[in-house]
Parts: structure tokens; sequence; C-alpha cells
């Protein structure tokens, strides 16, 4: 058992070795080192793009609380305002509801006195239209008997006399 080879196959082996090995670094080892390193180069680029993404995220996301509070401000603001607008509206329109109650009950107040003075008018009216007839009456009765005539012209020339 010959363990040491024959030089002749050592020589072809080295060889074809070399041969092989020349081969493949200037037909294959450049595209795959190429290869490598683009691929390392765009794994870089996809990190360094997730870093700027993320810390964009996080710009983004500071701006929108900020935008939220802002926005909530905001909406305090305008509901407050609403409120004073209401507030004021209101006051507004008690205080013209108020005036036009007085207008009313200064109307009403008036109407009811005049309507009162048109009714102690028509009563007084009324009551002389009923006083010149009891006394036409009466006079009619007295002025029958012409000694009673006689008597109320004297009482009335003294009732004359008397107040003159």
């Amino acid at each position: 058992m010959n363990i040491i080879p024959e030089i002749g196959l050592v020589v072809w082996t080295a060889f074809i070795f070399l041969t092989l090995f020349v081969l493949l670094r200037v037909f294959a080892w450049k595209p795959i080192l190429g290869a490598l390193t683009d691929r390392q180069e765009s794994i870089e680029n996809s990190l360094k793009a997730a870093e700027s993404a993320r810390e964009e995220m996080a710009s983004l996301k500071s701006d929108n609380e900020k935008l939220l509070l802002d926005a909530k401000a905001e909406r305090s603001a305008l509901l407050k305002e609403a409120q004073t607008s209401v507030e004021a509206f209101r006051a507004e329109e008690m205080k013209k509801a108020g005036e036009e109650a007085d207008k009313f009950l200064v109307k009403a107040k008036a109407s009811f006195e005049s309507d009162k003075k048109a009714a102690i008018a028509s009563l007084r009216k009324e009551a002389a239209s009923l006083t010149v007839e009891l006394a036409e009456k009466v006079l009619r009765k007295e002025l029958e008997n012409k000694g009673a005539q006689e008597q109320l012209i004297s009482d009335y020339l003294k009732d004359a006399t008397v107040t003159a």
C-alpha cells in the first residue's frame, strides 16, 4: 500500500487546482464579492432608511401631539367664546324682554286708567241723567201744588242770596 502519490498525479492535481483557482478568481470571485458588497450596501442603506423613517415618525408624532394640543386649546377657546356670546345674547334678550314687558305694563296701566276714566265719566253722566230725571219727577209732583211752588222758589232764592 503505497500512500505517497506519484509525482505526476501531484503535479496534475496542483495544475488543475491552480487553473481552477485562477478561473474562479477571474470569472467568479469578483462578481461574488461585488454581489456581497452590493448586498452589504443595500442592507446598510435599508438600515439608514429605517432609522431615518423612525426619526421622521418620532418627529411626526411630536408634531401630531403639538397639533392635537393646539386643536384642543382652540376648541376650548371657541367653546368659551361661544358660551360668552350665548350669555351676552341671553342677557340682551332678557333686557329687551324686560323693556317690552315694562312698555306693555305702561300701556296696560294707561289703557286701564283711560278705561277707568271713561267708565267714571259714563257713570257720572248716567248718575246726572238719573238725578235730572228724578229731580224732574220730584219737581213735577211738587209743582202741582201751588203753595209748594212758592215755598220752593223762596228757598231757592234764599240759598242763592246766601251763597252769593
